[in-house]
């Protein structure tokens, strides 16, 4: 009885409790388990804190809606990659063959501009992968978690004077520059090429930088001209930078679309006047139809992009046309003026191009077998 009586007194129960009470709870529940009809705390669960009122891990919450649209972006970013790197790896397979056969190297000799149209797509998308706020607050802040808010604004002003000033136009003044030479006598030289595509980008990379970077007149004017960034914070409190397109950069990007529009179709209407080839033909109208489509749709977005908060469900839908409408123009670039005149170079193994320079100009119908040397 004393040993029951002392196991009792042991798991804390009442020493009230009837004898019969108590030998009937020692027998048939183990100390350790013991029932007790007001059980205390145990004393190791009061030294933690509720884990639902002091979170110890968490993860930024980012709006389902917004996300999708990054994901989305970030799906079309990744084929356009992929189909840069098919471009290239036919432009360094038929500068390989070329060297072997006579017959391909007038369908290689502008190789290096087509080589830089690949480039200036790839750049543009790998560019565009760091506006996107999802990327940034995933991937980017935590890998650099030193960057301070001005440094991240700092990124976002290099973020538009890359995209508006370099790798878009350049990207475009190269595809101009595919069909004005396709109607040239003779070929250029690839140092020459090159510079004449950035020296056509100067203007706009200057006009770009000065209007992010210095911001004439930035108390005078509303914060929508000049601003490239906004500060943003979480559910958590945590601040962060979202990257935008101010106005002056969207109205030097429209001004230079539209100077950029009239030449295009100049130079596809004198492309047009040599080629008889049916195929060829439809080649140039699809390429004339996707830039002058997608090109002012992607200036209206950018305008309407700047009359919205980052934040917003609006702005991540424009932002998606915005892509959605370079994407084409790079697209269609790629596979009119790359992908499809190297395969079909390398299918028919430079039979279009058997006679030689002096011969083929005595031929009847030399500007058009010129024009086919660029497009098919």
């Amino acid at each position: 009885m004393r040993k029951l009586i002392s196991a009792i007194d042991y798991n804390g129960t009442s020493s009230s409790f009837p004898p019969s009470s108590s030998i009937s709870i020692s027998i048939s529940i183990p100390p350790s388990t013991s029932l007790s009809p007001t059980p205390s705390p145990s004393p190791l669960a009061s030294n933690y804190d509720d884990f639902t009122e002091h979170p110890i891990f968490y993860f930024p919450t980012i709006p389902v809606v917004d996300s999708a649209f990054d994901l989305a972006t970030l799906t079309l970013i990744a084929g356009l990659i992929l189909l840069s790197l098919l471009s290239s790896s036919l432009i360094f397979h038929l500068r390989l063959k070329s060297r072997q056969s006579y017959h391909l190297q007038n369908f290689n000799s502008l190789w290096s501009v087509r080589l830089l149209l690949v480039s200036f797509v790839s750049l543009w998308a790998f560019n565009e992968i760091l506006r996107l706020p999802f990327f940034r607050r995933r991937y980017l802040y935590p890998f650099i978690p030193s960057l301070t808010l001005n440094q991240q604004a700092n990124l976002c002003k290099v973020h538009v004077v890359m995209s508006l000033g370099v790798w878009e136009p350049g990207f475009l003044v190269t595809l101009l520059f595919l069909v004005n030479i396709s109607i040239k006598n003779g070929s250029k030289s690839h140092a020459w090429s090159i510079a004449f595509v950035f020296l056509m980008c100067l203007p706009v990379l200057l006009l770009q930088t000065f209007f992010v970077f210095l911001s004439p007149m930035e108390a005078q004017l509303p914060m929508i001209m000049h601003r490239s960034s906004i500060v943003t914070k979480d559910d958590y409190g945590n601040k962060s930078v979202m990257c935008t397109f101010p106005m002056f950069s969207c109205t030097v990007f429209a001004a230079f679309g539209i100077a950029y529009s009239l030449g295009f179709m100049l130079s596809c209407w004198k492309v047009m006047a040599f080629v008889i080839n049916k195929g060829i033909r439809v080649r140039i109208n699809v390429l004339a139809f996707t830039v002058m489509t997608a090109l002012p749709l992607q200036i209206l977005s950018l305008g309407m992009s700047t009359l919205f908060s980052p934040e917003s469900s609006a702005y991540g839908f424009i932002m998606l046309v915005m892509f959605v409408c370079v994407g084409m123009c790079c697209t269609a670039g790629e596979f009119i003026l790359v992908i499809k005149p190297t395969t079909e170079a390398l299918a028919a193994g430079g039979e279009c191009c058997r006679w030689t320079p002096g011969e083929r100009s005595q031929r009847e119908g030399y500007r058009e077998g010129d024009v086919v040397d660029h497009f098919s």
